[in-house]
């Protein structure tokens, strides 16, 4: 009899939705867009967090200035306590994520250490 995976990973997602991680980072996130600065603020970081990470995917250098500039928009976006709090809030999820992952995993890593 075949499985289907995607039946349990669509329940599972639905679940991840109704997360206190995930509603923290939901409530958080619209915090942020309600609040201008907050918002351009976050699009900036994330923007250069983007740029950065695809000239190093492409073997380009990063400038001192480009590393400069970075670190200066990093430091005002958590220096926001909006963005702060969504940060925070991402990371819980981010922690519940890496649990599912390891979990998921087992299976795979038992089938090798029994070799």
């Amino acid at each position: 009899m075949a499985v289907n995976i995607y039946d349990d990973i669509n329940k599972l997602e639905s679940t991840f939705r109704s997360t206190e991680e995930f509603e923290k980072l939901e409530a958080a996130v619209e915090s942020v867009k309600a609040d201008n600065e907050a918002n351009e603020l976050f699009k900036s970081f994330r923007d250069l967090q983007i740029s950065l990470q695809q000239k190093q995917s492409q073997g380009e250098e990063i400038s001192e200035e480009e590393m400069m500039s970075a670190q200066e928009t990093a430091q005002a976006a958590q220096q926001n306590p909006k963005i702060l709090a969504m940060l925070e809030a991402e990371m819980g999820l981010s922690q519940m994520i890496e649990e599912v992952n390891r979990v998921l995993i087992k299976p795979v890593q038992s089938l090798y250490e029994s070799m």
